[in-house]
């Protein structure tokens, strides 16, 4: 007798494992997160200190109802700075340039900085930065005034230049090389407050600074002469920064010094 198989039950698979949830990215701190960026700044003084070591907390404090006075007397420091520089600038050639040197410093500046506040804020809007115009104004001030303090700390080693070399070209090229590396500090002050006003992307903040060095390094041609002496204030012809430092770099040594109304 044949008896039937017993067919074995289906064994069921078990059922999938769900994957396991992602836990989310932690997000950085805002300014103000620590309440020793809370403290509220109460000098130009207190400012300086405060982008120096605590870059947040004037982040914060330039956010806050009345940060206004804060942002003119850190405009107001950044030319008082530059001044100063300007003088240890004006020893290369002494005399008149002992006070034209300061001013076209400053001059240039102020200038640079109004020439491109309006794209800034342009830019920034455009990158998702929710920061309003007094916002941006701030912390162009605060790149300001930590490039132009730090400039303060390289005027030392630039005098000691300035009383040992002749040449204008080389003497040029380390004040270029003081003010690009104070620029490139502020700068990174500068991202670090956009980073904070939701900004989606930095490229419309990084487009600005390429538009904010080409305009600084056209100021330093367009203010001619700042090291050596010339019978006007303002130059004579136009001229692009590119093409005056190759004519800087080509004049011979015995003519660097002769030829300073140029430079």
């Amino acid at each position: 007798m044949n008896e039937s198989t017993p067919t074995p039950p289906l064994i069921q698979p078990p059922p999938p494992i769900p994957p396991a949830a992602t836990p989310p990215l932690p997000q950085p701190p805002l300014p103000g997160d620590d309440p020793a960026e809370r403290v509220a700044i109460p000098n130009i003084f207190a400012a300086i200190e405060a982008v120096l070591r605590q870059p947040r907390r004037l982040h914060f404090q330039m956010r806050q109802p009345g940060a206004g006075g804060l942002i003119v007397a850190m405009f107001a420091a950044s030319v008082v700075c530059s001044l100063i520089y300007g003088v240890v600038v004006g020893t290369f050639s002494g005399g008149a340039q002992l006070w034209i040197a300061p001013a076209k410093i400053a001059l240039g500046l102020v200038i640079s900085a109004a020439i491109c506040l309006p794209s800034l804020y342009i830019f920034g809007c455009l990158s998702g930065s929710q920061a309003r115009l007094s916002e941006v104004c701030g912390l162009l001030a605060g790149m300001l005034l930590l490039s132009t303090v730090l400039l303060i700390g390289f005027a030392p080693v630039a005098w000691i230049f300035s009383e040992s070399t002749e040449s204008v070209a080389w003497m040029g090229a380390l004040h270029l090389l003081f003010c690009l590396l104070a620029t490139l500090f502020g700068l990174r002050f500068m991202k670090a407050g956009f980073a904070h006003t939701h900004a989606r992307s930095q490229a419309g903040i990084n487009v600005w600074i390429i538009i904010f060095l080409l305009v600084a390094l056209q100021m330093t041609t367009a203010l001619r002469p700042i090291l050596g002496r010339s019978d006007s204030f303002f130059p004579k012809e136009k001229q692009f920064f590119l093409g005056h430092w190759i004519d800087c770099f080509k004049a011979t040594p015995e003519n660097s010094q002769g030829s300073s109304e140029s430079k």
